[in-house]
């Protein structure tokens, strides 16, 4: 037991100095990792574990491995929408196991998201607005569940924020857009009018199409206040009970 333990931390530990070399620079994009068996003697590990740490690499998508005379690791380019993934899961984590308050949650999310009113409304394109007004009309069709509006919700404020045009700003408000956004409507839904969210979600479209960010951003501030007063009054409801 102590054995394979050790073998796992070594695996650990291979797995983190490959990857600080990547960060570093000092292994690039698509350059081929050393062998199996050189780094086996490079690290003083048994081959089993040097395989046990490319694994973890591979699952972190940070390689790829090829078979055949010309195969073997090689440093994988990792895509902004890949990263997305890992990103929310992580997020969505954080929020529950420590348990962030509502009022915490809703103040990062739109705060967040405000900064994107003035890019998007400069940079929308015309399928960024056609999303997210197909997204208003689905979440205006009767009989729609609160699971199907939520995602509705979900996919609008993503069009939103892609709008910008900034990978790196739709990489990180994934968090606060997929991660937060769903956790606040599990909240939010059982006193939520959709009537008022539509409307809201409306006059949003409406500032970015005639590329208005104030006026984006306004109607954002009166979400975020509609979305607290949702929450008091579900907490009210669940104190009652």
């Amino acid at each position: 037991m102590g054995e394979r333990k050790q073998s796992a931390d070594l695996s650990v530990e291979i797995a983190t100095a490959i990857r600080e070399a990547i960060i570093e620079g000092r292994l690039i994009v698509d350059e081929r990792l050393p062998s199996e068996a050189e780094l086996s003697e490079e690290f003083s590990v048994s081959r089993p574990t040097v395989r046990e740490a490319l694994k973890r690499l591979a699952a972190q998508n940070l390689i790829r491995t090829k078979r055949g005379a010309s195969g073997g690791a090689f440093v994988n380019r990792l895509s902004f929408e890949e990263a997305r993934g890992d990103l929310i899961t992580t997020s969505t984590l954080l929020l529950s196991m420590n348990e962030v308050d509502f009022d915490t949650a809703c103040e990062a999310r739109f705060t967040l998201e405000r900064a994107c009113a003035p890019l998007s409304a400069e940079r929308r394109s015309a399928d960024h607005l056609a999303t997210m007004r197909a997204e208003i009309t689905r979440q205006g069709q009767a009989g729609l569940s609160d699971e199907s509006f939520c995602a509705s919700d979900v996919a609008f404020h993503r069009a939103f924020v892609d709008g910008a045009g900034n990978p790196v700003l739709s990489w990180q408000l994934a968090a606060a857009v997929e991660a937060i956004e769903p956790l606040m409507n599990m909240i939010t839904y059982s006193q939520r009018d959709r009537t008022q969210v539509i409307a809201l979600h409306t006059e949003i479209a409406n500032a970015i199409e005639r590329q208005d960010g104030l006026a984006a951003d306004r109607a954002l501030i009166r979400l975020s206040a509609y979305t607290q007063e949702l929450a008091r009054k579900a907490m009210e409801l669940r104190k009652k009970r």
